[in-house]
């Protein structure tokens, strides 16, 4: 086997990837802005801030890259148990804040599917049941319950936390074990497979926002995307050697915000025009910007202060952010309202969900992690 050129250094003297926080929180902004916008299209081709749906796909290369560089040589010192007890604790306490909002958003809603259909408690119990050890709901169960197909109707972007878990179990079980050679391998195969799906129109709009739902082959493909994802990510963690840039964290910003509010390429008929595009992003420049924010340094107190809010908000902006756009949905829709008469409301979604997820990773996230951290580790968790 190749050997993995990760420094044997203690996890706690490794240097931080600062900018990669920040990136990361970049990105959770930009999921907040397209699914205002998701409020007032009519299909993936009008929807303004048209890629947001790429977002995710970058979360799971650095997410992959982060885990490489956090764990790869610590496997001789940690068990698989461990491993998993860390992640839960890292992930798992704002799931649950998640999916609490969640059910109160429904029932706000009035405890109906978006036809109309009224839900009885004991599904919307069961769901909250469901989602809180990431059970999904394929189309038509009692889970359910919002008639859309989703695999978590009562927080949607969970679909990307249930693949991100299944990465981690890939990770701890047999990926941190693959040579360098075998993991390029496996990163072809599952690139290659991704531009076929995407430029041969698997979604049927040539585009990759899949994963959320068990139709139309969607979860299939967003399983094999994380794989793509993760695995070139852990790779570049593992081959990591970084480049000279300046002004990294502004730079690979702009870059994130552009690549994302690109309108849709193409029509419905030549949908291999988007599919080229979301393949150039996933295979390209996404990691291309997650290798330039790990090269870079912020300089100013003022640069890496923004990257530490950015970062430490932006796993609970992603948890806590869709219940409320449930509810900007139907009282959009309910009212045939457009965006010229809502763009208020929607700016005001955007800042409130950010200052909620500030909110409840002081008073709430980071107190809970460190109580667990102390009563099930045997060291400190590593916040990553």
């Amino acid at each position: 086997m190749m050997t993995k050129n990760i420094p044997a250094t203690d996890a706690g003297t490794k240097p931080h990837y600062n900018i990669l926080d920040g990136l990361r929180g970049v990105a959770a902004f930009m999921v907040l802005i397209y699914h205002v916008f998701e409020g007032f299209s009519t299909s993936p081709v009008d929807q303004r801030c048209n890629h947001g749906y790429l977002a995710v796909h970058f979360f799971f290369i650095l997410s992959g890259f982060v885990i490489g560089y956090a764990y790869e040589d610590r496997w001789t010192k940690m068990s698989i148990g461990e491993f998993f007890k860390r992640r839960l604790i890292r992930l798992h306490p704002m799931v649950i804040i998640g999916v609490v909002w969640g059910v109160i958003a429904f029932f706000i809603q009035g405890g109906v599917q978006w036809d109309g259909t009224p839900i009885p408690a004991s599904s919307v119990m069961l769901a909250m049941l469901c989602t809180l050890f990431m059970i999904p709901a394929a189309p038509g169960m009692r889970t359910e319950i919002r008639g859309n197909g989703e695999l978590f109707p009562l927080n949607g972007p969970y679909w990307s936390l249930f693949v991100e878990y299944i990465g981690n179990i890939a990770y701890a079980l047999f990926l941190h074990r693959l040579s360098n050679r075998a993991l390029a391998t496996f990163i072809a195969l599952t690139g290659a497979g991704v531009a076929w799906y995407a430029i041969g129109n698997g979604s049927g709009y040539g585009h990759l926002g899949v994963g959320w739902t068990m139709g139309d082959h969607y979860l299939a493909a967003g399983l094999l995307c994380m794989a793509f994802c993760f695995s070139i990510g852990l790779f570049m963690a593992r081959t990591f050697k970084p480049v000279a840039i300046r002004g990294a964290f502004w730079l690979c910003s702009l870059g994130i915000i552009i690549l994302v509010s690109v309108p849709h390429v193409g029509t419905v008929e030549n949908a291999w025009m988007n599919g080229i595009y979301d393949t150039l992003c996933v295979l390209v420049f996404f990691p291309l910007l997650v290798w330039l924010g790990a090269s870079g340094k912020t300089t100013d107190k003022k640069s890496t202060a923004i990257c530490k809010f950015c970062g430490d908000v932006s796993y609970p902006v992603y948890v806590i952010h869709y219940p409320s756009m449930y509810l900007f949905y139907a009282w959009v829709w309910n009212n045939h309202l457009t965006f010229r008469e809502t763009w208020y409301v929607g700016l005001g979604l955007i800042a409130g969900n950010i200052l909620l997820a500030y909110f409840f990773l002081k008073i709430y996230d980071e107190p809970v992690r460190k109580w667990l951290g102390k009563k099930f580790l045997t060291k400190k968790p590593k916040t990553i």
